[in-house]
């Protein structure tokens, strides 16, 4: 009865509230500016004969670069960011190495079959030393069971996911295939969440809270981004029946339903995690990989605290700003730079304040016209005119801009265009978007100074994802928004009073 009422309350609006085209800007618009004016690419270049199809990057300082490759090699570059690297082979003879992480002495890695951890011992420029830091997870013989990682927890974890397996398995299924596993500083292993399918990407937030990418498929109706809580189950009943094996610390999930809305089957499942971004498919991205916080302290541009995410497919990074609401992360994604020279794996901070992006397209495909290599995203200087963060409120939203926009634009209804969806919980390959909605703009309110707009809507639905467009907005002097487009996935609508 409830959605009836808003169902007829959107349609009588749409009747009082002025529609059409959006709000036209005050006069002729600027030159519409491009990414390459803010964020640049610059190659690395490497010797012929090395094949850097990167798994794995780190950045330790004095102008290294170390970069796992999928061969089971792992580049020690020197002079990484200038005209000249020097390249020099400092281990090889690892199995499919898909990160790298630097602690305590130690470089780690995930193999296919265990997490290693490796160092030059004699101080010689040359790895000379591998441990087995755990093998607590088994192979089938499946080429698509890799293990993405290690990522380090403040409490000194160690965090692996693990792909499931995509076709033949010649030694039979194995257990915590599609599981996230925590290894404590003494190498202990446990299984603490399940229902993982192609976990490209793990990453540790600034304030301590996990998190993951996941690549749309069966059971995964889009690409997206999840908070690894343990003991929470992500969708995906590959391998749920290892929740009844002593290293589980995850409940098991019960019958998981095949074919119903996100939110119904979120009421159903209590330890279901919602994703804290939906990625929808294309418009953000086929393969979403490696991410990365800015903690850049305005040295990349105006985004600090926010997440940047790679994409193998689509070879871009695209850009998002996390809330807490109701106890739960979501947030907004935005476009953000396109254009590198193949699908990206991974990223991470140059010491000169650029963003490295390790690329390989082996495999897989990818757009660009390489098939692997790496690439810096330097920052020019300039700012460009985009929305800095989406917020929600118990009415609407609230847009926080990088530059002042033009008040008149802001306040006009007809400057923005909105609507909802959800995805289905299935077995099929991916999820068309479902039960589409339209969101009514009804009034919005800028602020003084032409930073921030708060816009009412009608139509707000909780477990939904929040598509506005902004072609109508411009600056003052007629520059649009560099991407007029957003996407909110809104877990939760705020109370009144947050």
């Amino acid at each position: 009865m409830v959605n009836g009422v808003v169902v007829a309350l959107v349609g009588l609006l749409a009747l009082i509230v002025p529609q059409g085209d959006p709000a036209p800007p005050p006069g002729p618009a600027a030159e519409v500016p491009s990414e390459g004016d803010y964020y640049r690419l610059v190659d690395l270049n490497a010797p012929e004969d090395v094949v850097l199809e990167v798994g794995g990057l780190i950045a330790p300082g004095e102008g290294l670069l170390y970069a796992a490759t999928r061969r089971g090699e792992v580049w020690r570059i020197e002079d990484a960011y200038g005209d000249e690297p020097v390249f020099s082979l400092w281990i090889d003879g690892l199995q499919e190495p898909l990160g790298l992480l630097q602690l305590n002495g130690w470089i780690y890695t995930a193999q296919r079959g265990e997490l290693s951890r490796m160092r030059d011992a004699d101080g010689d420029g040359r790895g000379d030393e591998v441990e087995c830091v755990t093998d607590a997870w088994r192979i089938s013989g499946n080429y698509h069971e890799y293990a993405f990682g290690p990522r380090a927890d403040r409490e000194g974890n160690l965090w692996v996911t693990l792909n499931k397996p995509f076709g033949a398995e010649p030694f039979g299924k194995v257990p915590f295939r599609g599981w996230a596993m925590r290894i404590t500083p003494d190498g202990e292993a446990r299984a603490v969440c399940s229902g993982l399918r192609s976990p490209c990407g793990v990453e540790v937030s600034p304030w301590g809270d996990v998190f993951y990418s996941d690549n749309q498929g069966e059971w995964c109706p889009t690409n997206k981004i999840a908070h690894l809580r343990p003991g929470t189950f992500h969708g995906h009943p590959w391998g749920i029946d290892s929740s009844d094996l002593p290293e589980s610390d995850v409940r098991h999930p019960g019958e998981v339903p095949n074919g119903r809305k996100i939110p119904e089957v979120a009421r159903e499942l209590p330890n279901l995690q919602l994703p804290a971004l939906w990625l929808p498919y294309d418009k953000m991205g086929r393969s979403p990989s490696g991410m990365l916080w800015d903690t850049s302290d305005g040295t990349f541009g105006p985004f600090g605290g926010q997440l940047f995410i790679a994409d193998q497919h689509s070879a871009n990074v695209m850009r998002a700003h996390l809330e807490m609401v109701d106890g739960e992360w979501q947030g907004a994604c935005f476009p953000f730079r396109e254009g590198f020279g193949c699908g990206i794996l991974r990223i991470c901070w140059g010491e000169d304040g650029s963003m490295v992006a390790g690329m390989s397209n082996r495999g897989w495909g990818s757009l660009g016209n390489r098939p692997y290599g790496i690439q810096r995203l330097v920052w020019t200087g300039e700012v460009p005119n985009e929305v800095l963060r989406m917020e929600a409120l118990p009415h609407g939203f609230r847009l926080v801009f990088t530059q002042p926009m033009d008040r008149e634009l802001l306040a006009d209804p007809r400057s923005y265009r909105m609507e909802s969806y959800t995805y289905l919980l299935h077995e099929p390959y991916g999820s068309p978007e479902v039960d589409r909605g339209r969101v009514l703009v009804t009034t919005a309110v800028p602020a003084a100074d032409g930073l921030s707009v708060e816009i009412h809507c009608v139509g707000l639905r909780a477990g939904y994802v929040h598509q506005l467009h902004l072609d109508g907005l411009r600056t003052p002097e007629g520059v649009p928004l560099l991407h007029p487009v957003a996407y909110y996935t809104l877990n939760a609508i705020p109370a009144a009073g947050e």
